[in-house]
């Protein structure tokens, strides 16, 4: 409807597991395109007895930050006079699954770069770490090529579909069965075990069959080369659950793990401060360098040192490395990842208003997400001193978030 901040397109985006109708939508503020998701309740009954906990796990949804993973932006309920409906809106990815990627790789007769399947295999792990260190914690629960994406920059985002991380596949039996938070990660390590190999070999053959046998997986697994990325892969897919690592484990195996560069965490830290500095300060300071100034110099006693230049350093290069770090190209394996606040049930329902009305769909209202980082102010004294007024407040926002 015109007026809403999200409008509803007709273009639907095919068939989405656990989700009626998923549809492109444009959201009007920030002239961007979006995913329309609706699951359908026709048993209102049953919503009505679980509202509660539907509520509680959208707000936890809404808390997912993470550059690898699709973005969930807003969610409100549609109460109808037999049945109920979940409106959601997502991120829309319209690069291609990297299974298109690793299809077209294999047509052209190529094999797969070492250097980006780490990379890939990092930023995925980054995304699976982070969700199950919530609180609670999220488990994705369909996590396949078909439903991890990759962008013309190398970045690695995962989805289910056109869905965040795969939240809703499970979304309605979890209901049913009040399970949804209680899936042990070890799901999702064995599904990343099996992206894993399938990115080292680029397909795992089926035969012919729908599912993949255990005998294809143990067949691609013993194709690998590299002892380390057999061991890493084997790790993943070990029967007993309680016997394979945590995304957080896997980061440090040694077929991935390595110690940053010194330029990559100074690139992490300016981007994390990057509101304290003005604008291109990166672009002015590199100006300002002498271009055959000595910014470090290696010396040796039993032979020439070596001198490296501020005219060594590309400005574009560099430019583009921190526009990487901050999409989440590089991210840092060695830290623990940050972790959303949990949502406590009674401050998530006050804080916004979920309406529950009757059809028309209702527009929920936006709230207030920026945060204020720095404020400066002038005070300006009057003629004889006695009295003074602000003149001047300028505010540094951070956000939306």
């Amino acid at each position: 409807r015109a007026g809403m901040r999200w409008l509803k397109g007709g273009i639907c985006q095919g068939n989405v597991p656990g989700v009626e109708s998923a549809s492109l939508a444009m959201d009007t503020e920030e002239g961007v395109e979006v995913v329309w998701n609706e699951v359908l309740f026709s048993d209102k009954k049953v919503f009505k007895a679980q509202e509660d906990k539907i509520k509680e796990m959208f707000e936890n949804l809404m808390q997912v930050e993470h550059p690898n993973i699709v973005k969930f932006h807003k969610y409100w309920l549609d109460m109808k006079e037999s049945q109920a409906r979940v409106i959601f809106i997502t991120e829309y990815m319209s690069s291609g699954s990297l299974k298109q990627f690793l299809k077209k790789t294999k047509k052209n007769h190529k094999t797969m770069n070492v250097k980006a399947w780490k990379r890939w295999c990092t930023q995925i792990l980054s995304a699976l770490s982070y969700l199950h260190s919530c609180d609670p914690p999220i488990i994705h629960g369909n996590l396949t090529c078909d439903t991890i994406f990759i962008q013309h920059n190398g970045l690695i985002k995962i989805g289910s579909g056109l869905l965040p991380a795969g939240l809703f596949v499970l979304l309605q039996s979890a209901l049913a069965t009040h399970t949804y938070y209680g899936y042990d990660y070890a799901i999702d390590i064995f599904s990343f075990g099996i992206c894993a190999l399938e990115m080292a070999v680029l397909e795992i053959q089926a035969n012919g069959d729908t599912a993949v046998s255990k005998e294809a997986i143990v067949n691609a697994g013993q194709s690998l080369e590299d002892p380390l990325m057999r061991e890493f892969t084997q790790s993943c897919l070990r029967h007993e659950a309680k016997l394979r690592p945590t995304a957080h484990d896997l980061l440090f195996h040694r077929v991935l793990f390595e110690v940053h560069s010194l330029k990559l965490l100074a690139a992490h830290c300016l981007i994390n401060n990057q509101y304290l500095l003005p604008e291109n300060c990166v672009e002015e300071k590199t100006k300002s360098f002498d271009p055959n100034a000595v910014m470090a110099e290696i010396k040796h006693e039993d032979r020439q040192g070596v001198q490296l230049k501020y005219s060594h350093v590309s400005p574009l290069e560099l430019d583009k490395f921190l526009e990487d770090v901050k999409n989440g190209i590089y991210p840092l394996m060695n830290f623990a990842s940050s972790r959303p606040h949990p949502v406590p049930r009674a401050l998530s329902l006050s804080q916004e208003q979920v309406e529950t009305v009757k059809t028309p769909t209702p527009e929920p209202q936006e709230t207030e997400t920026r945060k204020v980082v720095q404020m400066h102010c002038n005070l300006e004294s009057n003629e004889e001193g006695t009295k003074t007024h602000v003149s001047h407040i300028v505010l540094q926002v951070l956000g939306p978030f």
